[in-house]
C-alpha cells in the first residue's frame, strides 16, 4: 500500500507537469512568410520586416478604403513623435489588387507618408496573417512576436495603439 502511494506521488510529481506543460500553447504568434512588392517593385518576404528589436506596427489597408486612410493619415500626423519617443516603425500593406494597385505610390507620395509602404496584390500576407477586412492595425514586439491586433478603425483608436507600443518601450 505505501509502495502504490509512493509510486502515485512520483507520478504525480514527476509526471503531471511535462503533461501539463505539453498542452501548454506558444503565445509567440510571430509574423508569417509571404513575399510583397516594395513601391520601387522590389519583393521582400514579410518574415524579413524588422526595426532592430524595437516594436513595429503593420498596418493593412487600401486605396479604396477610407477608414484605411483616415487613421495612416492622422498616424502620419504624428508619426514623428512616435518614432522620437519610442522608435516605433509603421509598415503600411496595401491589399489592393492587380486593377488599383498602381494608385498606391501616387496616393502615398501626395500624403508624404514617412512608413514603409508595401503593396500585397495578391492578398497572400493578408490570407497568412487572418486579416478579413482593413483597416488591420497589428503591433509586433522587439522580438518579433505579435503582441496586438485591431479591426476597424474609429478616432482615438491611434491613441490606444500608441499606449500599446508604450508599454513594449519601458
Amino acid at each position: 500500500m505505501y509502495k502504490r502511494n509512493l509510486a502515485k506521488k512520483v507520478f504525480l510529481f514527476l509526471i503531471l507537469p511535462l503533461f501539463i506543460l505539453s498542452f501548454k500553447r506558444d503565445n509567440n504568434k510571430k509574423v508569417p512568410s509571404a513575399d510583397v512588392k516594395a513601391l520601387d517593385g522590389k519583393v521582400v518576404n514579410s518574415k524579413t520586416f524588422n526595426n532592430g528589436g524595437k516594436p513595429y506596427v503593420i498596418n493593412f489597408w487600401a486605396t479604396w478604403c477610407s477608414p484605411c486612410k483616415r487613421e495612416l493619415n492622422t498616424i502620419a500626423d504624428i508619426y514623428e513623435d512616435w518614432v522620437d519617443e519610442t522608435g516605433v516603425k509603421i509598415i503600411a500593406v496595401s491589399i489592393d489588387d492587380a486593377r488599383n494597385a498602381h494608385k498606391v505610390k501616387p496616393y502615398v507620395d501626395a500624403k508624404g507618408w514617412e512608413y514603409e509602404v508595401y503593396i500585397d496584390q495578391n492578398q497572400d500576407l493578408m490570407r497568412a496573417m487572418n486579416v478579413n477586412n482593413p483597416p488591420h492595425t497589428v503591433l509586433v514586439d522587439g522580438k518579433g512576436n505579435i503582441v496586438y491586433e485591431h479591426n476597424g478603425y474609429s478616432p482615438g483608436d491611434e491613441e490606444e495603439l500608441f499606449d500599446k507600443i508604450k508599454s513594449l518601450t519601458k
